[in-house]
């Protein structure tokens, strides 16, 4: 038995980077990019390490420039994370598995570190694959949560539910992330959208703008754990304009989503310690007169556009600052 699963890169349109913090996102996978895993059986339970897991450089400078954007663990680490939590969850529903082992790969042409989530995109096709291979079903809103864990408790990656909901659930999801309702079953609230509501959509991304993630995940954890006035605020602020972004879509009020756009990355500029690189991507885009905010964490920009026209003016614009613009189909 061969299984092949896949989960796409993803781009958070509105409200991140408020998903981790109890607030509500909009978010969108697009198949431009995925991580595919291939899970057969095995006499024993074997791990295979893929393209992130390098281990052999041509130079001392290649090592540390490896380290330095990437560290030291790659993609094994993931897939054996969730194989941990998803075997002790079927313990605890009282599943009994098939004893059978399994051995597994995985490849990903997700552009790496740039806020597209490659990493969660390898735990959630993992998951995907063992659900097959056990013939085991995980409820739809609780696999985004045994991911997260997998990921933050096991690893200890600063991250939030957004990426694992939208890889899950695929196309357009408007979710929200409660106080209660997370505390109380472990994941917020899911609304998929037409994706045929969204307007033109354009993602762009700098491969040599990568950044793990975590670190600025972590230190934004530190702030709001401290109760920070500014920072609560503005995770309010961004829930809200997740929420009039879904309210807009729904009206079919596309016009409304570019000043939504902007006015989600004018937050975060003002909040937070923008990079100038990060910043320039931006304001670069902006500057063709297409809306720009962050897809993630930094790295990589999402917005919208309002002709093929401004779309071929804001790739050449942002192909000179060594920016690659793509029209992200919808997964």
């Amino acid at each position: 038995m061969l299984i092949r699963t896949r989960s796409y890169a993803r781009a958070g349109l509105l409200g991140n980077p408020s998903d981790g913090y109890f607030g509500k996102t909009v978010s969108f996978a697009f198949r431009n990019f995925s991580a595919e895993i291939v899970m057969y059986e095995t006499p024993e339970l074997g791990f295979i390490p893929g393209d992130v897991d390098d281990a052999t450089f041509s130079s001392p400078d290649e090592l540390l420039h490896d380290i330095q954007l990437f560290g030291y663990y790659g993609g094994i680490r993931l897939m054996k994370a969730v194989a941990k939590l998803f075997f002790l969850w079927c313990r605890d529903h009282g599943i009994t598995l098939p004893g059978k082992n399994f051995t597994v790969r995985y490849t990903s042409d997700i552009p790496r570190l740039v806020g597209l989530s490659g990493s969660s995109a390898i735990c959630t096709a993992m998951l995907k694959a063992l659900q097959q291979f056990y013939g085991v079903s995980v409820p739809i809103e609780d696999a985004p949560t045994l991911c997260l864990e997998a990921e933050r408790d096991e690893l200890g990656i600063q991250c939030g539910l957004q990426d694992r909901v939208i890889q899950t659930y695929e196309g357009c999801v408007f979710m929200d992330f409660e106080k209660s309702l997370v505390e109380s079953t472990g994941h917020g609230r899911y609304e998929r959208l037409d994706t045929s509501l969204l307007p033109n959509l354009y993602v762009a991304y700098d491969p040599q703008r990568a950044e793990v993630s975590g670190t600025y995940h972590k230190k934004l954890r530190v702030l709001f754990e401290e109760k920070k006035p500014d920072i609560l605020a503005a995770m309010s602020e961004f829930a809200d304009i997740a929420q009039q972004g879904r309210d807009a879509l729904l009206a079919g009020r596309q016009d409304i989503l570019p000043a939504l756009v902007n006015a989600n990355f004018d937050l975060r500029d003002r909040i937070f310690n923008v990079a100038p690189a990060n910043r320039n991507m931006v304001m670069t885009a902006r500057a063709t007169g297409a809306s720009a905010k962050f897809a993630g964490s930094g790295g990589a920009i999402v917005g919208t556009y309002e002709d093929e026209t401004q779309f071929t003016r804001l790739s050449q614009a942002l192909a000179a600052i060594g920016c690659q613009t793509i029209h992200p189909e919808i997964a």
